[in-house]
C-alpha cells in the first residue's frame, strides 16, 4: 500500500547517536578544566540555556562560570551601520549583510582555561573566542520568525539588540546573512550540535558525527523537513489533504524546499532527532551535493527552491513581482535574482485563475495612480485593467521571470518552483486586506514599478509565459517533457509522466549529468526512486526530493494503478 504524505522525513544519524537531555550532552565534555563556547543564534533563550547546562555539570560535581559574550556587542547605532542600516536605509528591506560576526562586537571576552571546572562562553559568536570545546545550539529559523510575528519572543531575537523587541526586517536581510556565514565557517569544527526546540530536554549529535551523516545525505535523495506559514491570504488545502495543523489555521506558504531555511531530521524518531541545517550540505559537500558547475555558479548556495502556495478556501495573493537581475545585485546584494513559476497541482472552485503579466498597451501611469490611490486612500484597484488574467489548469506551468507582475488567484494549490531567494516581494496592490491592528499591509509599491518589465505585453505573455510541453524523450508507457524554459531564467521546469508498472530506465534512464535534481510528484499515489547504487526512496504525493548531482543514474518507478506525473527541476546547462 502506498504511504501518505510524511509530515516528518527522517534519516539515520552516522558514526554516533542522538541522545536526549542536558545530562547526556553535559557526560560529553571530556577532562574538565575546559572552556566551552556554546555558540548559535541570538534568538535562543540563551540565559535558559546556560542555567540548564550549568546544572547539568554541577549535578556532576563540575564548577561552572559563565561568560556572556553579548555583553562586549556595538553599540547599536554601530550594528545598525555596520549592516547597512544606518540613517535613510529602505524601511521595507535590507542589503544582505556580509560584515562578519566579529565586526558586530566593540570587546570580546579573554577567559583563561580555568585550574578546574567548566568556563562557558556563550551567545551568538562564541566561536570566536579562544576554547578547548565547541558546541553549536541551534533553533530552526521558522521558530523565531513565527514568533516575532505573533509577538511570542519579545525581545532578544536580534542580533545586537538584546533587550529590544524582535524585527522581522532586520532578521531576514541582516542576521541570518551574519549568522549562516559564521556557522558555515564552524561546520568542520564543531565538537557538539544541539537542537534546543525543546529547551527542557534537547537533541544533540557529536560533531564528527553530523558531518559523517551530511556526508551519506550528500549521495543520495533527501528530503527536507515540511512546514506552512499561515497569511491572511491563506487556504487549507494542506489541512484538509495533507494533516498539517498550523497554529494560524491556513495553509498558505509551504517550505518543501527553500534552502535557507531549510532542515533535514536525523534520528530514530521523535523521541531523538535533531535538525540540521540542508545548507550545510551545500558547504561541506558543494561538489557532491550540487555538482561542479552549479558550485562554480553559485558558490555553497542552493540555487532552486520548492514551495507551496495555498489559497484552496483562501483570498488572492497580493499583486507583486520580484527584482530585475541588476537591481537584485546593487539594491539587494544577491547575485542571482528571483525567477519564479506557478505550477498548478490543484486548482478548485469556481473560475480559478492566475494573474500574470502587462496587458497590450497597459496604461502604466494610471496604473500608478490606482496603487497610490489604494495605499493612501483605500481605494480599490481594477487589477485587471492591467494584468492579465489566465485561467489556472492543473497541470499548467506559468513561467515568471523577474519583473513580470503576478498573482495567483483563490482556489489554486501552487507548486512554485524558483529561484532561491524569497524574500523580495515588491507589492503593487493587496486587495485592501489590513492586518491584526487594521493597519494597511506596508507595499513598497515604489521598489516594484522600478522593476516593472515593459517588454512582454500582451501576446507575447502567452507565447512566453504560458508555455505547452515539448516532449524531450519517451519510452515505452512514459515521457519527459519540458514544460517550462526562458533563456534568462537559469534553470528549467520538466515533467516526467509515468504510466502505471513502468519505470523511466533504460536507454532513457534518468541521469543528474552532474547537476542536482529536484522532484516532487505533483499527481499520482506516488513513486520509488531508485538509484544506480542500490538506494531507493519512496516519494508519496505532494512530496519534493533532492537528488543529488554525485547519484548520476537512477530510475522513477510509479506506485499506484494510476499515472503518475513528477515534475522536475534542475539547472540549465549553458552553452
Amino acid at each position: 500500500m502506498t504511504r501518505s504524505y510524511e509530515l516528518h522525513p527522517r534519516y539515520p544519524a552516522v558514526g554516533g547517536e542522538v541522545v536526549r537531555g542536558w545530562d547526556a550532552a553535559a557526560r560529553t565534555i571530556e577532562g574538565p578544566p575546559a572552556v566551552l563556547a556554546l555558540d548559535g543564534p541570538a534568538a535562543l533563550d540563551w540565559e535558559s540555556a546556560v542555567t540548564a547546562l550549568s546544572a547539568a555539570l554541577n549535578a556532576r560535581g563540575v564548577d561552572v562560570d559563565a561568560v556572556d559574550v553579548r555583553r562586549g556587542a556595538a553599540a547599536w547605532e554601530t550594528v545598525l551601520e555596520r549592516t547597512g542600516d544606518g540613517p535613510g536605509a529602505d524601511p521595507y528591506y535590507l542589503p544582505l549583510a556580509s560584515v562578519p560576526m566579529a565586526e558586530l562586537y566593540d570587546e570580546l571576552p579573554a577567559p583563561e582555561k580555568p585550574d578546574h571546572g567548566v568556563v562557558i562562553v556563550f551567545g551568538p559568536g562564541a566561536a570566536l573566542v579562544g576554547h578547548d570545546v565547541l558546541w553549536y545550539a541551534d533553533l530552526p529559523k521558522r521558530h523565531a520568525e513565527a514568533a516575532v510575528a505573533a509577538g511570542e519572543l519579545p525581545v532578544g531575537v536580534n542580533l545586537g539588540r538584546h533587550q529590544e523587541p524582535g524585527d522581522l526586517r532586520r532578521l531576514f536581510y541582516a542576521d541570518w546573512p551574519v549568522l549562516d556565514t559564521h556557522r558555515d565557517a564552524l561546520a568542520s569544527r564543531i565538537d557538539r550540535w544541539l537542537d534546543l526546540q525543546d529547551m527542557s530536554d534537547p537533541a544533540s549529535l557529536d560533531g564528527d558525527a553530523v558531518r559523517a551523516t551530511l556526508a551519506e545525505l550528500a549521495r543520495g535523495p533527501v528530503r527536507t523537513r515540511p512546514y506552512f506559514n499561515s497569511t491572511p491570504w491563506g487556504g487549507r488545502w494542506a489541512v484538509d489533504e495533507l494533516g498539517f495543523a498550523p497554529h494560524g489555521g491556513s495553509t498558505a506558504l509551504g517550505y518543501e524546499l527553500i534552502a535557507p531555511e531549510a532542515g533535514v531530521l536525523v534520528g530514530p524518531g521523535p523521541q531523538a532527532q535533531v535538525e540540521l541545517p540542508f545548507q550545510l550540505l551545500c558547504v561541506l559537500h558543494p561538489l557532491e551535493f550540487l555538482g561542479a558547475e552549479v558550485h562554480e555558479e553559485f558558490g555553497t548556495s542552493f540555487p532552486i527552491r520548492f514551495d507551496y502556495l495555498d489559497t484552496v478556501g483562501g483570498g488572492n495573493l497580493s499583486l507583486h513581482l520580484h527584482p530585475r537581475a541588476d537591481y537584485m545585485r546593487d539594491q539587494f546584494g544577491w547575485s542571482y535574482t528571483q525567477h519564479e513559476t506557478y505550477y498548478i497541482t490543484a486548482a478548485r472552485g469556481e473560475d480559478p485563475r492566475v494573474l500574470l503579466g502587462l496587458r497590450e498597451g497597459c496604461d502604466v501611469g494610471l496604473m500608478r495612480k490606482q496603487v497610490v490611490a489604494a495605499v493612501e486612500h483605500g481605494e480599490e484597484m481594477d487589477v485587471e485593467r492591467f494584468v492579465q488574467s489566465h485561467p489556472a489548469r492543473e497541470g499548467q506551468l506559468y513561467m515568471i521571470p523577474a519583473g513580470t507582475p503576478h498573482a495567483s488567484g483563490r482556489g489554486n494549490l501552487v507548486l512554485e518552483v524558483s529561484a532561491t531567494p524569497y524574500l523580495y516581494s515588491l507589492r503593487f496592490y493587496d486587495w485592501l486586506r489590513t492586518d491584526a491592528a487594521g493597519a494597511p499591509r506596508p507595499l513598497a509599491h515604489a521598489h516594484a514599478f522600478a522593476n516593472l518589465d515593459l517588454g512582454r505585453q500582451g501576446e507575447d505573455v502567452r507565447r512566453d509565459l504560458v508555455q505547452s510541453p515539448r516532449t524531450l524523450r519517451e519510452g515505452p508507457g512514459w515521457r519527459e517533457e519540458v514544460i517550462g524554459a526562458l533563456p534568462e531564467m537559469f534553470y528549467e521546469v520538466r515533467r516526467v509522466v509515468l504510466d502505471p508498472g513502468t519505470t523511466a530506465a533504460g536507454p532513457a534512464a534518468m541521469d543528474t549529468e552532474g547537476r542536482f535534481h529536484i522532484l516532487n510528484v505533483s499527481r499520482g499515489q506516488g513513486v520509488v526512486v531508485e538509484t544506480a547504487d542500490g538506494r531507493g526512496h519512496e516519494l508519496a504525493f505532494a512530496e519534493t526530493l533532492t537528488v543529488p548531482a554525485a547519484v548520476g543514474g537512477y530510475r522513477i518507478r510509479p506506485l499506484g494503478e494510476e499515472t503518475v506525473h513528477v515534475v522536475t527541476s534542475l539547472v540549465s546547462r549553458r552553452s
